[in-house]
């Protein structure tokens, strides 16, 4: 019997439910706790509008803490599941397992996460797919290990076997120094089914830890669309790296050999916290069953971010959430959460 090939489907595609890992005490988000948890109220309760959310508490005292914030919300309870797992931080973009289907049948992958190239601490995080698989979170999907280093933030899917991601991030020495560019691509094309790999040369924030993971630059929309963050001020230092990655953008086929079709993001002004510049970006949103959550910053480019992003996704939703207090920590929206589609799941669904 000839098995089907990986594919790891698109964002847009069809989606059971979304996971957020919730800040506590002991995460870097200790100092700011309260500022924070609000705004992870409001993600979820969003969420909720439009599918089911998986919320990761440490222990069971977490989850009464938790649930405090969410009431002030208007949470659908019918669409809230909670899981335990002890965790070091709150990036489950990057500690997530990776859905790739068979056929109809999902496979959830779970990539080693080692802090992005052991910045931090991630024993807890790399430790949280196989502790949700053993509480029936994905039912009878069990996680699959690869061996392999890869953050879901740094990889990016048209859904038809195309992937975009950075050589910064993907080919640094502290994620798997035994593999060049060769060797990884043969294992992508393996675990995920990549028939392509668009590199990008090109690209990256201040205050990103990520080492410029693709979600904060560049993202699919559609099999043929491309938004990226363009920052038009001669003056900013990101100028010469995202112009230059904004050529390598027009410099990309598609399979058909036609160039993408490419939407430029705003570039908003720069927010400086400590005298340390954060990693504000449009690029960071979270593609929903029905919906697009935009992160925004309280900045006049907003409304220009919402609209370039409306066209991009005709026909969903386009929520904005105010992640000012998110890029505290180096990341944004798309950065705390991680999608499964119902078949990889273990909870009801309507």
């Amino acid at each position: 019997m000839i098995r089907p090939a990986r594919r790891l489907p698109a964002e847009w595609e069809p989606q059971g439910a979304v996971q957020l890992t919730w800040p506590h005490a002991d995460t870097d988000w200790g100092p700011v706790l309260d500022a924070v948890q609000p705004v992870f109220a409001i993600i979820a309760a969003t969420i909720s509008r439009f599918e089911p959310v998986i919320i990761v508490a440490r222990d069971p005292e977490h989850i009464e803490e938790i649930s405090s914030f969410l009431t002030a919300t208007e949470i659908r309870p019918d669409r809230l599941w909670f899981a335990l797992a002890p965790s070091n931080d709150t990036w489950a973009r990057d500690h997530g397992a990776i859905t790739v289907f068979e056929g109809d049948r999902p496979h959830l992958l779970d990539f080693t996460f080692n802090g992005w190239g052991g910045k931090y601490p991630a024993e807890l995080d790399d430790a949280i797919t196989r502790a949700l698989a053993a509480q029936g979170v994905f039912g009878a999907c069990v996680p699959e290990p690869t061996g392999l280093v890869l953050e879901g933030g740094s990889i990016e899917s048209d859904g038809d076997g195309t992937l975009l991601t950075t050589t910064r991030c993907l080919l640094s020495g502290t994620r798997n120094p035994d593999l060049d560019r060769a060797g990884l691509t043969r294992r992508l094309g393996e675990l995920l089914g990549a028939q392509r790999i668009l590199w990008l040369e090109h690209g990256a924030l201040e205050g990103d830890d990520t080492d410029a993971h693709i979600d904060t630059l560049a993202r699919f929309c559609t099999r043929d669309t491309i938004a990226y963050v363009q920052c038009d001020d001669p003056q900013d230092p990101h100028y010469p790296e995202l112009q230059a990655m904004e050529q390598e953008l027009r410099d990309l086929r598609q399979t058909s050999g036609e160039p993408y079709r490419l939407i430029p993001l705003p570039w908003p002004a720069p927010i400086v916290e400590g005298g340390r510049r954060l990693a504000a970006t449009y690029a960071n949103f979270l593609v929903l069953n029905g919906a697009v959550l935009l992160p925004v910053y309280r900045d006049p480019a907003d409304r220009a971010a919402r609209e370039r992003l409306a066209g991009a996704f005709p026909g969903r939703e386009v929520v904005e959430i105010d992640c000012r207090a998110i890029i505290r920590q180096g990341g944004s929206l798309h950065c705390l959460t991680m999608q499964y589609p119902a078949a990889a799941l273990g909870i009801p669904q309507e």
